[in-house]
């Protein structure tokens, strides 16, 4: 039941980040922040398109891990332990800033805690799943990579 209530959730305010600039409330942004916006959307649509068919048989929306499923570490995984809710979030803040109003910068706000709430729950399932859950997430970040330490080996 909780994992479909976050669902649900993400999903009405997916819907206002999306359609609230046909609301009124819009006003222009300067060409630089549609340019970063746009592109962030776009990077955070890429992310979320490539993070799909890593999980396979894995893929859902709700926080809770499917039956069988296996970890996933290698891909976008082995760079975010939630490459999803990344692009998701990327692609909600990109659209905030190239089509501002209240009601998306809201959402964007309440989607970006939503998210993290869903992802600390979803991360207490699979540690209780997978043993090696632990070490994956303290060397990969939740959403946002180390880049700067992406190409560094250690050993």
């Amino acid at each position: 039941m909780k994992g479909r209530l976050f669902v649900a959730g993400q999903a009405v305010l997916i819907v206002v980040v999306v359609l609230s600039p046909r609301w009124g409330d819009q006003w222009e942004a300067p060409l630089w922040a549609r340019w970063v916006g746009w592109s962030l959307a776009a990077v955070g649509a890429v992310v979320t398109v490539a993070a799909f068919p890593q999980l396979g048989g894995a893929l859902t929306p709700l926080p809770e891990p499917r039956e069988g499923a296996k970890l996933t570490t290698a891909g976008v995984y082995g760079w975010v332990r939630h490459p999803i809710y990344s692009g998701v979030l990327a692609m909600g803040w990109g659209w905030t800033l190239a089509s501002p109003t209240l009601a998306t910068a809201a959402a964007a706000v309440a989607l970006t805690v939503l998210l993290a709430t869903k992802a600390r729950y979803e991360e207490r399932l699979l540690r209780q799943r997978f043993a090696s859950y632990s070490e994956y997430a303290a060397r990969t970040p939740r959403f946002v990579p180390r880049l700067l330490q992406r190409g560094t080996k250690s050993g």
